[in-house]
This record gives structure tokens, C-alpha cells and sequence, in this order.
């Protein structure tokens, strides 16, 4: 099976650890030496921070369950160990 990554953006990403729907992909970790996709990025919840509202969970390739037709499963035991915070992103 192969996919494209405009395809991952549509698709609903679940935790299988507590059945919470962590939103859809907004962008992907790639390593540009190998093409190896190494992580997807969903919107973090704005809720587990205080003091930022800008944050982003990164789930690493090997978090990954399955990826479905409509959904992706991973498997993110604590959520909060894996936000980064974000720096806006600049438009070209």
C-alpha cells in the first residue's frame, strides 16, 4: 500500500492508549538524506498549557500503529512527553 502525504492531511489521527482523536496531520517530519518519513505532526492541545498556546505533538514513525484508509492508530501513552513548542511559521 502507498501513500501520499496530502493524503495523511485527511485522515483522523487516534490514540489507541485513551480512543482520544488527536486531530489530523498538519505536516511531516521527513529525512531528506534517506526520504525515510520519521514523524507526523498534529495540532497539540492548547488546553495542557497554561502559559502557550503554541504547541505541536510529534509522533514519531515508530509510535505509529496503523494507518488506515480513514484513520491513523498510534500508540502515545503520556501526550504530554511528546509536544514541541512551535515557532510561527514564516509564508513564502
Amino acid at each position: 500500500m502507498s501513500c501520499c502525504i496530502g493524503d495523511l492531511r485527511n485522515k483522523d489521527v487516534i490514540n489507541v492508549c485513551n480512543g482520544k482523536c488527536l486531530g489530523c496531520v498538519i505536516d511531516v517530519e521527513i529525512d531528506v538524506c534517506t526520504g525515510r518519513l520519521l514523524a507526523l505532526i498534529v495540532p497539540g492541545d492548547t488546553k495542557m498549557f497554561i502559559f502557550s498556546s503554541k504547541g505541536e505533538l510529534r509522533i514519531p514513525w515508530d509510535r505509529i500503529t496503523k494507518i488506515g484508509s480513514d484513520a491513523i492508530l498510534v500508540s502515545i501513552p503520556d501526550e504530554a512527553s511528546f509536544i514541541r513548542e512551535t515557532k510561527p511559521r514564516k509564508r513564502e
